[in-house]
């Protein structure tokens, strides 16, 4: 009489053993899944300011221009706190061939550079007369770089001096003011008058 073992019996491979039921701590704590539109957010927002930014751009160029000319307008109303004062008289001073005094034209040049930054900063029916000025002073400022050559470029060289350089720099200023008034002028067109 022979006997014989039973062996076990292993689960075939492709079968997976089933996960034991979740345990009523584990129901009962929230799960935590990262949103899909959390990691959108810093993105949502600087399009928002993006859009922001974009709607306001022509009042935000006028008025950082504007404040910059009634900074420098208003430092020209005290003796000496300009670093361009004394380059500003002398190029008025052979604009207007000497015959006016330096203090009349140092405050005609503050009181202008004011009016002019007022008239960007409040804008509405004060741009237009700000935009001519401001183009009418530019013209002067650039004329610096014909009419006071020794201070404006540098000897035995085609680079500007320091003084030079700060008269450069106002191209940066007549841009933002053409793309302020091509649009003020573009979009608000006078009306023409009709013959009758």
């Amino acid at each position: 009489m022979s006997s014989s073992t039973v062996e076990p019996t292993l689960p075939p491979p492709d079968r997976t053993t089933p996960e034991p039921p979740p345990r009523e701590a584990d129901l009962a704590r929230p799960h935590h899944h990262p949103h899909p539109a959390a990691g959108r957010r810093p993105l949502r927002r600087l399009s928002e300011l993006a859009g922001l930014v974009d709607v306001h751009a022509l009042a935000l160029l006028r008025a950082t221009v504007g404040i910059v000319f009634v900074g420098f307008g208003v430092l020209k109303l005290f003796p000496s706190a300009s670093p361009a004062e004394q380059l500003a008289v002398d190029a008025a001073t052979k604009m207007t061939l000497g015959l006016v005094p330096e203090t009349v034209l140092l405050l005609s040049l503050a009181a202008l550079e004011t009016a002019i930054g007022i008239g960007l900063i409040v804008g509405r029916r004060l741009l237009r007369p700000a935009l001519v000025a401001f183009f009418l002073h530019m013209g002067g400022v650039f004329s610096t770089l014909v009419l006071l050559p020794d201070a404006m470029w540098q000897p035995h060289s085609p680079a500007p001096t320091m003084e030079g350089q700060y008269v450069v720099k106002n191209v940066v200023l007549v841009a933002v003011c053409l793309v302020v008034a091509a649009n003020e002028w573009g979009r608000h067109p006078r009306p023409r008058r009709t013959a009758g």
